[in-house]
């Protein structure tokens, strides 16, 4: 079965200050605009390169950013993996946990092999999930 997938890097929607700090209002309109322009025709699974990111997030960002997910359920249909670097893994993997408690596939990775191992599983439908992508 062919896969759709779209590669997003996070410096594409997460911005900072100029003093180096995240900026929550700022990244979440970029994200809304990702979103828009991204609203699929066909289902994608979404690989998220947070690796070159400059600015750090709070675990109280994290977890807005999860929430702004509910906005773009349309765009997030599918799985998403989140590929960061090793030091970064346990706020990767927090967002993820978050992202999960909303009823989004969202996985963590710090191995690009890895992610795309999970996103290119076959897909299937379960009981606990109608959605063709998971």
């Amino acid at each position: 079965m062919p896969a759709h997938i779209k590669i997003i890097h996070a410096h594409e929607f997460i911005k900072a200050t100029p003093e180096g700090l995240f900026d929550l209002n700022e990244s979440k309109k970029l994200l809304l605009e990702i979103a828009a322009i991204s609203v699929p025709s066909v289902e994608y699974e979404i690989l998220l390169d947070i690796r070159n990111v400059n600015s750090e997030l709070s675990i109280a960002n994290l977890w807005y950013l999860a929430d702004e997910l509910n906005k773009f359920r349309k765009t997030f249909t599918c799985k998403t993996a989140v590929l960061c670097p090793v030091e970064q893994f346990d706020h990767a993997g927090f967002f993820a946990l978050c992202s999960q408690n909303r009823g989004f596939h969202v996985r963590a990775f710090t191995s690009y092999e890895g992610a795309m191992e999970w996103l290119l599983e076959s897909k299937s439908i379960d009981a606990d999930n109608l959605s063709p992508c998971s």
